[in-house]
């Protein structure tokens, strides 16, 4: 039998793809447990604003195949403080919540623990596109992310070499590089500039555009992570430095939206299910995580102690494809 009776669901931070395939399978699998499930709207905030309703199995039908999140997302700055986590903790009572799966990213998961400190047992889901998340293989939302980019900048890259240009492409993933890793071996950049790698040295970028166009090469593509930024200035500079007409695009929150891949689906729904059944067996202070090709979970100041950074192998390749 399952050791709470009824659990909460919120979505906190930026939204991903795949976010509502991991709440249908929360609920539908807290329900076949025996327990009953609430969604509360716009995360923290909306916790603390006592946004609250009840869901059941119909509530999460015909949302699998959605982008964003049905419950609404927030930052609230509130729930950062002392006194914030307690009201939380104390609505979740008034509600009779015992438990909350939280989907988010690492920032959420101070807010999880928060609750867990305060007599709510806490689940954290990994919710974020930047895939920076230390003790996760996986994060839900950076498979269609990464794949969204990847299409973008294949279609760049057509008119980029019609034009005889070069390109930079701004993607996201916050001080993370994976996107832009991804991306950058996956488009066949020239150059892939990482926040975990980059060194600053322009002219390197420069002399490697000029080399190239010697060799005979019509077009050079850029990859340019959000954690490095300024790509209109960059471009301007280097289009001064070459004489060849250099254009920044932006990929921006396209990254974010759009219909979940397979990928996404499955592993969020997975995620979900794992989430829920510990929860109702009584588990708290847990993060849940895809790791060595197995689900898992892990203490929340484990995964948080934990750090991890760009594989110097692969680091290594993409160099290497590039030439």
């Amino acid at each position: 039998m399952a050791k709470v009776k009824t659990i909460g669901i919120l979505t906190s931070g930026g939204d991903a793809p795949g976010m509502n395939a991991a709440i249908r399978a929360v609920v539908r699998k807290a329900i076949s447990n025996g327990v009953a499930v609430k969604g509360i709207k716009k995360g923290y905030q909306g916790l603390l604003n006592e946004e609250i309703m009840d869901m059941d199995a119909r509530s999460v039908s015909d949302t699998i195949q959605r982008g964003g999140t049905i419950l609404g997302t927030a930052r609230c700055m509130e729930f950062m403080t002392e006194e914030g986590q307690a009201k939380g903790a104390q609505i979740c009572k008034k509600y009779g919540i015992e438990g909350i799966v939280v989907i988010g990213g690492d920032g959420s998961y101070k807010g999880a623990q928060a609750l867990s400190r305060h007599g709510i047992n806490t689940i954290g889901l990994p919710g974020t596109i930047d895939l920076d998340i230390a003790c996760t293989d996986y994060t839900i939302g950076f498979d269609t992310a990464v794949n969204t980019a990847m299409e973008a900048i294949d279609k760049v890259r057509d008119t980029s070499s019609s034009h005889e240009r070069c390109s930079i492409i701004e993607v996201m993933g916050r001080n993370a590089g994976y996107i832009a890793l991804w991306c950058g071996v996956a488009n066949g950049a020239e150059d892939i500039l990482l926040p975990e790698k980059y060194d600053f040295n322009e002219q390197a970028i420069i002399n490697n555009i000029i080399k190239n166009r010697k060799r005979g090469k019509t077009h050079h593509l850029i990859i340019n992570a959000e954690g490095i930024g300024h790509s209109t200035s960059m471009a301007r500079r280097i289009e001064a430095a070459t004489g060849i007409e250099t254009r920044a695009t932006i990929l921006g929150y396209m990254q974010r939206g759009g219909s979940p891949t397979c990928k996404d689906r499955y592993y969020a729904s997975i995620m979900g299910a794992y989430a829920a059944d510990i929860l109702c067996a009584g588990s708290t202070n847990r993060v849940v995580a895809y790791r060595g090709g197995r689900f898992v979970d892990f203490d929340i100041e484990e995964a948080l102690a934990m750090q991890k950074d760009i594989p110097e192998y692969e680091y290594q390749v993409s160099k290497c494809l590039a030439i």
